[in-house]
């Protein structure tokens, strides 16, 4: 191609390719985006970026976790290391 961009790999027709990115998208916009208005671009920016970096990565259970959070995941992940290293 002479613009240098990659087609995606999935075929036409093919919902699987981008199911997992659809249903992060559509997490955000029922526990962030539905909740208010703001006022400008940079207020959304930082909410979006807030919501992702504290609320989403840190502290929202995932079902593929266990019900926990990342961080609860890495802390009981990193005591069982532990505890198997010492034993």
């Amino acid at each position: 191609m002479d613009s240098g961009l990659v087609p995606s790999m999935g075929s036409i027709g093919d919902c699987y390719d981008n199911g997992q990115m659809e249903s992060f998208w559509a997490r955000m916009q029922v526990e962030l985006l539905n909740y208010k208005r703001w006022n400008t671009r940079l207020e959304l920016a930082n909410a979006i970026f807030e919501y992702l970096e504290i609320f989403h990565n840190r502290q929202r259970r995932h079902s593929s976790l266990g019900m926990l959070s990342p961080i609860e995941y890495e802390l009981r992940h990193t005591n069982n290391q532990a505890r198997g290293q010492a034993s």
